[in-house]
């Protein structure tokens, strides 16, 4: 992956009963990660269709912000908390984008 743009989807599935908990804890992650340097946006996302499960849409400057993202003490707190309070393994997939962005 060069060293440009890079998107990061983040898939987390919350733990039955925990629902709120988890909203809640990414939620607290959204405003200090907007405020990062090197973020372009940093959007969560609740699936329509099962409460439990949310979504991270970031974008990044290049891959060395995100990976000074990635340890920053907020988000290592969260880490730290994510076995008691996840159903499953935080799923993180970087992606490049291949075509031209479009525009509206």
């Amino acid at each position: 992956m060069a060293d440009g743009k890079v998107t990061v989807i983040a898939r987390i599935k919350a733990k039955p009963g925990l629902e709120e908990t988890v909203k809640k804890e990414v939620m607290n992650l959204v405003s200090p990660t907007r405020a990062e340097a090197g973020c372009i946006n940093y959007d969560l996302h609740q699936s329509s269709e099962d409460p439990a499960l949310l979504m991270l849409y970031e974008n990044w400057v290049s891959k060395k912000a995100l990976d000074e993202h990635l340890a920053m003490p907020y988000l290592e707190a969260f880490k730290t908390k994510a076995g008691e309070i996840l159903a499953e393994p935080l799923e993180i997939t970087l992606w490049e984008m291949i075509s031209e962005p479009s525009r509206k």
